[in-house]
């Protein structure tokens, strides 16, 4: 992911564990529940924008609570942290049956990519049951 296709960018104010607080400025705003933001921690890999957040709390002063969705060593305060403008979102389809993912829809069994068209966010309401089928 480029800078130009995420959103707005904010700063890591606070550090505790796998709690997160970004500040954004008045200009951009704050993002919305829920939404993912994202941040390079180099004590993961050298991968940018490895590390995935989760907005949980709006704290007022343009600040946001965040839950990290993997290791937090290696971050610093003043550190970028840019919003995605969506939720974690996850594959979801035939392709994804029988295999294991983390939260954020990375494959965790060693079988390669999920190679699926759709992603569905992990909050959302479950299906009613007029939608789901036991057959195919």
């Amino acid at each position: 992911m480029s800078d130009a296709q995420l959103g707005r960018k904010g700063k890591i104010v606070q550090i505790l564990g796998a709690v997160i607080d970004v500040e954004f400025s008045k200009e951009v705003g704050i993002p919305a529940i829920y939404d993912a933001l994202v941040a390079t921690n180099p004590a993961i890999d050298d991968k940018e924008n490895n590390l995935t957040f989760e907005v949980a709390q709006h704290l007022g002063d343009n600040r946001v609570r965040c839950i990290a969705m993997d290791s937090t060593e290696g971050l610093v305060r003043g550190q970028d942290v840019i919003d995605t403008g969506a939720p974690i979102s996850i594959p979801v389809g035939e392709k994804t049956l029988g295999r294991i993912m983390d939260v954020i829809g990375r494959p965790v069994d060693e079988a390669g990519p999920i190679d699926a068209e759709v992603r569905w966010p992990i909050h959302r309401e479950a299906p009613t049951f007029e939608e789901q089928s036991t057959s195919k």
